[in-house]
């Protein structure tokens, strides 16, 4: 028998840092949106473990097993990540989580989904990889992140849009160095504060845009090669808004029309659409 689970990519355009010493409550309240692309795990029968990424390392398949205790357990992990590492695209929030949700159902260990995301919060903390892609990959769409932590403990709040998207990305950004940064922490916070309670009012998707814009910009992360990007890409009317992927060298455009980005020379730019759907049970 084997068991596959899909898990969407998850992009963040503003956010707040919210560290607790419990690390179920550690985490970030924000806004962000899933992708039609993700990470696809799947585990099947084997006489011993075998681990097969496609991209990466074991780095977060090695801390899922670790918490769980099946490390000498016998079957074959494939995963499937389908989005750059380290860009801004949620990718080790989102094998933790496909990960653990199909382990529970190879293996018959009837967690509920509440505690599969927990456990895949669990990791991406003790790996300082990320503080709030779990949760919001558990809903679909775009999903507002009103209460910091883990599925169960933190709360989301999703909209569904019919949009498209483009984005490109110049590299990563080793997100544990800034979210230990004091004063990057009190940077994204102060400014993550002011757009997330403007949203909470008012939460559209051009608000979503603005806000991104505006939030990236004060935290003044942006690259040149970002910056110029964003700017050609509000340049053209046929694009909604642009930002900076939280946290990634990575640039992303919201259109109601996919021709408006096959219009524009950009290379490498890649065009999906936001994903209504979200996590995917093989």
């Amino acid at each position: 028998m084997t068991n596959s689970v899909f898990v969407p990519g998850h992009i963040t355009g503003f956010f707040t840092i919210e560290n607790h010493e419990i690390k179920l409550k550690n985490g970030s309240c924000g806004v962000g949106f899933l992708l039609t692309k993700g990470v696809k795990t799947t585990v099947s029968p084997s006489d011993n473990l075998i681990i097969d990424v496609n991209q990466g390392g074991s780095t977060v398949i090695d801390e899922v097993l670790s918490i769980l205790e099946l490390k000498n357990t016998d079957f074959k992990i494939t995963q499937d990540i389908q989005l750059p590492i380290g860009a801004g695209f949620g990718t080790s929030a989102a094998s933790a989580l496909s990960l653990t949700m199909a382990l529970n159902e190879f293996l018959n260990l009837g967690y509920s989904d509440e505690l599969c995301g927990q456990i895949a919060h669990m990791a991406e903390v003790n790996l300082g990889a990320g503080l709030g892609d779990v949760i919001a990959q558990t809903g679909h769409g775009m999903v507002l992140r009103t209460k910091p932590g883990a599925p169960g403990i933190g709360e989301i709040k999703s909209f569904d849009e019919d949009v498209f998207i483009g984005w490109k990305t110049f590299g990563g950004i080793e997100t544990s160095d800034i979210i230990s940064d004091s004063h990057y922490t009190e940077v994204i916070s102060n400014s993550g504060d002011k757009y997330l309670e403007l949203f909470e009012d008012n939460p559209t998707l051009e608000n979503f845009l603005e806000f991104s814009s505006k939030f990236s910009h004060e935290i003044n992360l942006m690259s040149d090669e970002v910056k110029n990007l964003i700017d050609y890409f509000k340049s053209s009317s046929d694009i909604l808004g642009s930002s900076m992927a939280m946290l990634g060298n990575t640039v992303f455009a919201f259109a109601y029309d996919e021709d408006a980005f096959k219009k524009l020379n950009i290379e490498n730019l890649h065009i999906d659409k936001l994903n209504n759907t979200g996590i995917v049970h093989d």
